[in-house]
């Protein structure tokens, strides 16, 4: 079992950059495939990016790739996303999430993951 903590949020002007970090206890962050998620008001939670558990694969959706990146140190065990060039549609909470431990493989769907976080708000202003 591993647990997950989120922060780095919130609020910047558009076009300005935050990091959010996800620190995991309980097990060694090398053993899990880890995704970032993000659910705005009335919207689904919707998949943002995701890493293997080697750190080797990436996987990103088209409405941040290019300005998200998604990276891992496992001495900190802690998992990071950078988040450039937002815009308000960005605005959201944002939550980190670990795979089964059997699952090495980067997933892209909420329910490909087991453990959560508790999420961290992330707001953008025009």
């Amino acid at each position: 079992q591993v647990q997950l903590v989120e922060s780095g949020g919130g609020l910047v002007q558009a076009g300005g950059s935050l990091r959010l970090s996800c620190a995991a206890s309980g097990r060694t962050l090398s053993t899990y495939a880890m995704g970032w998620f993000r659910q705005a008001p009335g919207k689904e939670r919707e998949f943002i990016a995701a890493q293997s558990r080697t750190g080797i694969s990436t996987y990103y959706a088209d409405s941040v790739k290019g300005r998200f990146t998604i990276s891992r140190d496992n001495a900190k065990n802690t998992v990071y996303l950078q988040m450039n060039s937002l815009t308000p549609e960005d605005t959201a909470v944002y939550f980190c999430a670990a795979r089964g431990r059997n699952y090495g493989g980067a997933g892209t769907s909420t329910n490909d993951y087991v453990y959560w976080g508790q999420g961290t708000q992330v707001t953008v202003s025009s």
